[in-house]
Formats: structure tokens, C-alpha cells, sequence
């Protein structure tokens, strides 16, 4: 079979593509840190999260031995009408959940959500597989606690880069423990899916730090709770998947669509076109748009009976 990559694009307009084309000419490529030296530097030289108002309700949470910090939202405006967690990028060896908290003060307020945000530990102090351990122990605790806790059991998962890896490798941990039934949904951003750099993308990003630092001491990285387009697939719940058409993991998150709707699962992929890796927290209209999709699409997700 053969398409054309338009053919999978997003349905946006011109004038956003455009909008796309002339911010990212102008601007020049990031670069994650390559050494540890480099990874400290970035790490002090970070900006403040935007506040949030009201702002996140700090918690430790434990479930299987694990506890973890999770940064909490709820409505400002009622009660949930389900819950989201959430998994911050950062290559798995930068950012913290405090860096999402205006958007998620967003998305709580405009989804009528509760959202809990993650905040799992980094490498290379804390090397796979310390961060699925933390996400599996706080979705663990939302499958034993939302319902008490909030008020409804519907829950879904999401994350960009990084944390679309990792919400994907809890998704697996969680089907096969049996408990992935009370997640309806999962939006993962322009994920990571193959850290062995055996894939087309995944030979693209084999020499990056970030990997070294991750899981550099384990020597099959296939293994899929590192890699999750390696894993059996099945049983997981409907996932949007988005990506821009420039992003360096574009062909890993085609492959990921293709093995998850072999699988049996129900998977929409959106391309969004003339951006590259990260472009949602990126200030442009085509950012707002795929946003605002994700959050459409979350809604139907959690309030679909």
C-alpha cells in the first residue's frame, strides 16, 4: 500500500501553516543537552513555571510500593466529570510537573476535569526503570483512589515526548496487571516509542544523551516498558496521537499507529503540518489548534457513556 503523507494531515488552515512555515524559518533548531555537564547547566538555568490560579494541591501518593509527588487540579467551576493524568516531557532527564501547571489549571477549568500531574523521578540520578515505576504507582493510585477521591472513576492519560513514552508504558504495565479498564482515552504527543535505535526514527536519536542517560545500562533496549513499539499492543484503550510532520519521530509515531491499529485498538493519528518536535508549547496558532483538538477529543473521551 501507498499513500502520501498529506493524505494523513490535520485539518487546519492555510493561513496556520503559513503561520508555521515563517516562525519555524526564523527560528533556530533547540538541541537537548549532550553531556551531563551540559544536562546540569540546563537544569539551573531553567525558567519558573507559569502560576497557576488557583494552583496545584501538592500530595505524595503510593500505590505497589511506590510513592511519588503529584500535583493536583480540580474544577473551579463543579465537580469532575473524570480525571486526567498527566506526564510531562523532557526526554526523561528534564522538566518537572510544576512546568505544566498553567496548562493543566487550563484544562481542568475548560474540561470540567480533574487533573494530576506526575512529577516522576529523572535520570541520570534515577535510570529507567525508576520513571514508569512512578507513573504506574500514580495511575495505580487514581484506579484505587479517583472514585473516593473525586467522585468518578472515568480516567484517561496523556503526555508529550517523554511523558507520551512513559503514559504509554503504563498503559502496558496496567493491561497487564488487569487495570487498564477504567482508562477510556490516552493523548500522546510526538512519544518516543523506540529507544533501541533499531527503527528508522529510533536510528535518528540513537546517539542522543538523553537515551544514554534513560537506560544506557540496559542492553536490549527493546525490552518494552523502555521501547513500547516493541510490546503486544493489545487491550489498551482508544489514543489520539499527535505529531507534526517535521518532527525527527515522525516515522516512529506512524509505526506506533500502524502496530496499535493491528492490534485491534481504536487509534486516530493527527499530522500536523510544517512543525517540527515539540510544537504544541510553541506560541503558535497551529499549537493552539492541535491544543484544543486534544482537549476536544479528551472530553468526548471521558464524558462518552
Amino acid at each position: 500500500m501507498r499513500f502520501a503523507l498529506d493524505a494523513l494531515f490535520a485539518d487546519v488552515p492555510a493561513e496556520q501553516v503559513e503561520e508555521a512555515r515563517d516562525f519555524y524559518a526564523s527560528r533556530a533548531a533547540g538541541r537537548g543537552p549532550s553531556t551531563l555537564e551540559e544536562l546540569e547547566e540546563a537544569r539551573a538555568k531553567g525558567s519558573a513555571p507559569r502560576a497557576a490560579d488557583p494552583p496545584a494541591v501538592e500530595e505524595t501518593v503510593e500505590a505497589a510500593g511506590t510513592r511519588v509527588p503529584v500535583r493536583i487540579f480540580t474544577p473551579t467551576d463543579g465537580p469532575p466529570r473524570g480525571v486526567y493524568l498527566d506526564v510531562h516531557g523532557g526526554g526523561f532527564y528534564m522538566g518537572s510537573a510544576a512546568q505544566r501547571d498553567g496548562r493543566n489549571r487550563e484544562l481542568a477549568d475548560a474540561l470540567h476535569l480533574a487533573v494530576v500531574s506526575v512529577d516522576y523521578r529523572l535520570a541520570p540520578e534515577h535510570p529507567w526503570p525508576a520513571a514508569p515505576d512512578d507513573c504506574e504507582a500514580a495511575a495505580l493510585w487514581l484506579v484505587e483512589e479517583a472514585d473516593a477521591r473525586f467522585g468518578t472513576s472515568r480516567l484517561a492519560i496523556g503526555g508529550s515526548s517523554a511523558g507520551a513514552t512513559l503514559a504509554l508504558a503504563t498503559l502496558l504495565r496496567l493491561r497487564d496487571r488487569g487495570a487498564v479498564g477504567r482508562f477510556t482515552g490516552a493523548a500522546l504527543q510526538f512519544g518516543t516509542y523506540d529507544l533501541s535505535g533499531r527503527t528508522p526514527a529510533g536510528l535518528r536519536i540513537a546517539d542522543e544523551y538523553f537515551i544514554r542517560a534513560y537506560a544506557g545500562h540496559v542492553e536490549d533496549r527493546t525490552v518494552p516498558d523502555i521501547s513500547p513499539l516493541y510490546g503486544v499492543l493489545s487491550g489498551l484503550p482508544p489514543t489520539l496521537l499527535i505529531v507534526g510532520s517535521a518532527d525527527v519521530l515522525l516515522e516512529d509515531n506512524l509505526a506506533l499507529a500502524g502496530r496499535l491499529s493491528a492490534a485491534g485498538n481504536d487509534v486516530e493519528l493527527r499530522v500536523y503540518p510544517e512543525s517540527p518536535h515539540g510544537f504544541t508549547g510553541h506560541p503558535t496558532a497551529m499549537a493552539r489548534t492541535a491544543l484544543n483538538g486534544v482537549g476536544s477529543w479528551l472530553h468526548d473521551r471521558i464524558t462518552r457513556s
